[in-house]
């Protein structure tokens, strides 16, 4: 592998090339829907690793996460509504967003007052969305 190819290219990559009409069956045939069994089992192994506090295993199954995110990024790119460089964008905009007592540095918050900040703005863009 190219190792100037960043790893989470190469996985879109292997993804693109799974879901190709030279790639796996299985893979060329998943939709959003047919994946959200996949995603709830998925997460219930990754809280399973967490709880027995095997990292060796966390990592594993939050790979296997991570495919299904990619996944269901190029699927959703496939019929034109998004692209995982969208999803990227969108958390860290709202990460950044949901985070001016670190990103604006404008007070120091206990964890209450986080909360309510936080919850504040996530109203706000509830507000803003519905309108």
């Amino acid at each position: 592998m190219n190792a100037q190819i960043h790893p989470l290219d190469r996985l879109r990559r292997t993804v693109k090339t799974l879901r190709s009409p030279a790639g796996c069956p299985w893979d060329r045939k998943q939709t959003v829907t047919s994946l959200k069994k996949h995603l709830q089992e998925e997460c219930d192994e990754i809280i399973a690793a967490i709880d027995k506090n095997d990292p060796e295993n966390l990592c594993e199954e939050l790979g296997d996460f991570l495919y299904l995110i990619v996944m269901l990024a190029e699927i959703s790119r496939d019929q034109q509504q998004f692209a995982l460089e969208d999803v990227i964008d969108s958390i860290d905009e709202k990460l950044i967003r949901r985070h001016p007592h670190v990103f604006e540095k404008y007070a120091d918050l206990d964890e209450s007052e986080l909360k309510t900040q936080w919850e504040r703005i996530k109203q706000h863009e509830k507000a803003n969305k519905s309108s």
